[in-house]
């Protein structure tokens, strides 16, 4: 009888001990959660998958994300790709935390969402520089544009700036200064031809081209719209202002800037490799920014 009891002590007590065992091993495992929002940076330097959820417009974004994510599983970050087709639902996103960062945008059009949504977001890297292009619509050349043509612009303030600099820089209006980066329709002090300017929403302005005699595009939505850079009656230059200023980023709030897995995300889309890629596949349409640039423009958007 003795000896059966302590057979039965000693079961449960390697039972007791096993349960212990086991509780200590799943403490450390997924609680859920993106790895900005949480615990990136400590579960990155244990060894651990960490997930990052990124907002991006799918061309050319989400398909640069796409080769970055099989290299960034090997650092043991799982970039998951949340695909937007619009301009605000990514900063909104962020903003909300329901994103850990987005990769769609530039500096000047961050630091304006901030001041318009009293928000903190910042730049973790500049990645790459899409040249704005004016296209033909029912006018087939700068030289043939009549008296009060059509021309179809970015509505949004940062972007319809960057559109009347290239048009100006073409020789169709003046500016009161050529570098002012915020500059509006009020900026203007010739318009020769009196153009007529539309405001469209960017992800709208190739269906537009049917109705108005030119636009001035954003990279991207150009390329969604079957549009190439090289066939642009004009394009911004590579030693622009906005070739300076316009470098499409990673964003993130301020809390996360050095965010472990946000920093391997941004060295992996400077890296040569995804260089080699951008400069493969998009015939100069979108272009690998100037990482003494990135550092430039994320140290400017800190001090917003």
């Amino acid at each position: 009888m003795k000896r059966r009891t302590k057979i039965l002590a000693g079961l449960l007590i390697a039972a007791l001990a096993a349960a212990t065992f086991t509780a200590c091993g799943s403490s450390s495992s997924s609680s859920g959660g993106s790895a900005a929002a949480s615990s990136a940076d400590s579960s990155t330097s244990s060894g651990q998958k960490v997930t990052l959820k990124v907002g991006a417009s799918p061309t050319p974004h989400a398909e640069i994300l796409e080769q970055a994510k099989p290299i960034l599983a090997k650092e043991g970050v799982d970039l998951q790709i949340v695909e937007m087709e619009d301009t605000v639902t990514p900063n909104t996103s962020l903003k909300a935390g329901e994103i850990d960062a987005n990769y769609f945008q530039h500096v000047p059009f961050m630091e304006d969402f901030n001041k318009q949504n009293d928000a903190d977001l910042v730049s973790a890297g500049a990645i790459h520089y899409e040249p704005f292009g004016i296209y033909a619509g029912k006018t087939k050349s700068l030289d043939d544009l009549k008296d009060g043509a059509v021309v179809a612009v970015p509505n949004n303030t940062t972007n319809e700036a960057r559109a009347l600099l290239l048009l100006a820089d073409q020789g169709l209006l003046k500016l009161d200064d050529p570098s002012n980066i915020n500059v509006t329709t009020q900026n203007i002090t010739e318009n020769p031809k009196n153009l007529q300017f539309k405001e469209i929403a960017p992800e709208q302005l190739t269906r537009s081209l049917q109705d108005v005699d030119i636009a001035v595009i954003n990279g991207n939505y150009a390329i969604e719209g079957g549009l190439h850079v090289k066939d642009a009656l004009a394009a911004e230059k590579s030693d622009s202002v906005a070739a300076q200023t316009y470098a499409n980023i990673v964003a993130v709030t301020s809390e996360n800037k050095d965010n472990e897995a946000v920093k391997k995300l941004v060295k992996v889309l400077q890296s040569k490799e995804i260089k080699d890629f951008i400069n493969k596949n998009y015939d100069g349409a979108v272009v690998p920014a100037d990482v003494d640039t990135a550092a430039d423009s994320s140290a400017d958007s800190s001090a917003e």
